[in-house]
């Protein structure tokens, strides 16, 4: 049954983990989500909860089954004034959870055989654009993604947030590797890589017929790919522009780019 605790004070040692959350923190055991319908779908795809903070407002009214899902892990209800001073920022959805981070998978050969779509992801840095490529990803069929080491953590909480349960729903894994490197991998694993990238005798997307096994390397917001990358890759392939534009954020880029590559 869950317990329900009152806080009284911003400064409860309890709750130190949420305590100044706009302050960027490196990964930990644990990582936080936020809003009602992430939280849930953390809960829903099986990750174990450790505690929560929620404004009194909504305990007993909107998020009351959500928080009946705690379990034994602790429920922290206070005034949305302290959960601000808490927090560093004013919590819209008036909640926050701290889950136990999953254990990493094992890049292996058996992490590529069940799928046929991959993202690779070279320095992509922002926590926002990394959370909107993996709602694009979960909802437009891609099967898995790999990060660089520059890229950010996808369990920063703003990720988690922006990717509305995504990182929950598709497998992925945090590598020490650079992109060049990813990406050799992956073609090692029998999959055609196209690189999302603005060089001359790229293949608009519409005309290039997806492979059985396709992987798409996208980078940073500014750079772009490294060339290192591209050259690694199978073939350079871009979205047509209009209006004088050269580029697209990388996150709707890369939502462009799934629909276009994805499966028949």
């Amino acid at each position: 049954m869950t317990v329900r605790i009152p806080l009284t004070s911003a400064d409860d040692p309890r709750v130190a983990r949420y305590r100044d959350l706009k302050n960027p923190k490196g990964a930990g055991a644990t990582f936080i989500a936020e809003t009602n319908g992430v939280i849930a779908s953390a809960l829903d795809c099986g990750l174990a909860p450790v505690s929560a903070i929620i404004a009194d407002r909504f305990a007993e009214g909107r998020d009351k089954e959500l928080i009946a899902r705690f379990g034994d892990a602790p429920v922290y209800t206070a005034p949305e004034e302290t959960l601000s001073a808490l927090t560093g920022y004013n919590l819209t959805r008036g909640i926050l959870a701290e889950f136990r981070r999953p254990a990493p998978l094992p890049l292996t050969e058996e992490l590529f055989a069940p799928v046929t779509r991959i993202a690779i992801l070279e320095n992509v840095r922002d926590a926002s654009n990394t959370g909107s490529l993996f709602r694009s990803a979960a909802a437009l069929g891609i099967g898995l993604i790999l990060l660089s080491a520059g890229c950010c953590d996808p369990l920063h909480r703003k990720s988690v947030r922006t990717s509305m349960g995504g990182v929950f729903r598709i497998p992925w894994v945090k590598t020490e590797l650079g992109g060049e490197a990813l990406i050799r991998l992956v073609q090692q694993n029998g999959f055609t890589v196209n690189a999302l990238a603005l060089r001359e005798g790229a293949l608009p997307l519409s005309a290039v017929r997806p492979a059985v096994k396709t992987a798409l390397a996208l980078g940073a917001e500014a750079e772009g790919l490294t060339d290192a990358a591209i050259a690694a890759c199978d073939r350079a392939v871009i979205i047509p522009m209009r209006s004088g534009m050269d580029s697209l954020n990388v996150s709707v880029a890369a939502s462009i780019a799934f629909y276009a590559l994805g499966e028949a």
